[in-house]
């Protein structure tokens, strides 16, 4: 098992940690971050992009001038494509982009994700991020401490107070890991994705998130 430093509010170590290999130390599949990236990218694209085609567009039931003898070119209609005002060859329709991965490929890419940033040195794990207060200063001065720039920060559980405080924070997102248990049932309430862990440089995880993280895809 790797084993990482923990960090408080001001940079200081204070306690060292062990991470699951299950989660944080599997064989990274490049092909799996990838499609998940693009899964991601693909699911947020609208698709509503439009344009009329002949057939849609209003008018042009009747032919403009005879078929011979005029001395123009033989026309159909008016609204043909090469009439101003006429429908779009091959136009663009409403579609959707989406498409689905199994869930087991979609564990091992966010695993894949996390393991990468531990072979690169590039997660710092905190003993807790709790805030006092609502203050983008704050947040600001905890990162510098850390020297840490370009973050995903994540947390057990939503915190109000460092979502509020980090939003004002250019290249800083936060994001939330929850395990609860339901009627005996295990509900889990996660906004991490393979897509912000890649594009941020630095994974900055709380010591409980990280047991949750732990918890959800051990």
């Amino acid at each position: 098992m790797a084993k990482v430093s923990v960090y408080n509010i001001e940079g200081k170590e204070v306690d060292t940690i062990e991470l699951n290999d299950a989660v944080f130390g599997v064989e990274i599949n490049e092909h799996l971050v990838h499609l998940a990236v693009l899964q991601q990218l693909a699911n947020k694209r609208q698709g509503t992009q439009k344009a009329k085609t002949r057939s849609e567009v209003s008018g042009g039931g009747r032919k403009p001038w005879r078929q011979k003898g005029t001395g123009h070119a033989r026309q159909g209609s008016t609204r043909a494509p090469q009439w101003t005002g006429g429908g779009v060859v091959f136009a663009p329709v409403p579609r959707d982009y989406s498409f689905k991965m199994n869930r087991k490929e979609k564990a091992l890419a966010i695993k894949s994700a996390l393991t990468s940033k531990v072979v690169d040195n590039k997660i710092v794990v905190l003993d807790n991020f709790d805030l006092d207060e609502i203050k983008t200063k704050k947040v600001a001065g905890i990162l510098d401490a850390l020297k840490v720039s370009k973050a995903l920060i994540v947390t057990n559980g939503k915190n109000f107070n460092l979502e509020k405080s980090a939003g004002n924070i250019q290249n800083v997102r936060v994001s939330s890991v929850e395990v609860a248990k339901e009627d005996d049932k295990k509900a889990v309430k996660s906004t991490i994705n393979v897509y912000d862990i890649v594009k941020y440089d630095t994974l900055v995880v709380t010591k409980d998130a990280v047991k949750a993280i732990e918890e959800v895809y051990a």
